[in-house]
């Protein structure tokens, strides 16, 4: 059966594969976990996943050896002693199995942080965020992944 959905929610949990279009164009066919896990480009890797993946340009990509990285909020770490990259909290959700922490680094932009459980970090609050560097989406100029 064929079934088309603009909600990636819908798609991620109905699917046994999906075609992900952009502008009538194929980006990717796959699993929902190889998208999820392996997303082909920037508009794939930001399409699937909810939260969406954070994105990350300039200097800091440049670092990586990209034009922009990605990284989904549950990997990164949030600490209030040290980090890769410090920051101040704007908004923490905490649902119960997981928080979300919404935080305005001073170099990185506005990131995305999924921690487990309860957490009680308070807007305003001065935070460091570390990226797992081995789950780090690169992709090019054109938009396109990249390997490390």
């Amino acid at each position: 059966m064929i079934y088309v959905t603009h909600d990636q929610v819908e798609a991620m949990t109905l699917a046994d594969r999906i075609v992900v279009l952009n502008a009538g164009r194929v980006e990717q066919v796959g699993t929902p976990m190889e998208l999820y896990m392996n997303p082909a480009s920037r508009f794939v890797a930001e399409f699937i996943g909810s939260p969406r993946m954070n994105v990350i340009e300039g200097e800091i990509a440049a670092d990586f050896g990209a034009a922009a990285c990605g990284i989904r909020p549950e990997h990164m770490t949030i600490s209030r002693a040290q980090g890769r990259w410090a920051g101040k909290v704007l908004l923490s959700e905490e649902l119960g199995s997981d928080t979300f922490i919404h935080v305005e680094t001073e170099s990185a932009g506005m990131l995305n942080v999924r921690a487990p459980g309860a957490q009680d970090f308070a807007s305003g609050e001065r935070v460091f965020v570390t990226p797992d560097e081995t789950a780090l989406h690169r992709f090019n100029a054109a938009g396109l992944a990249v390997s490390a």
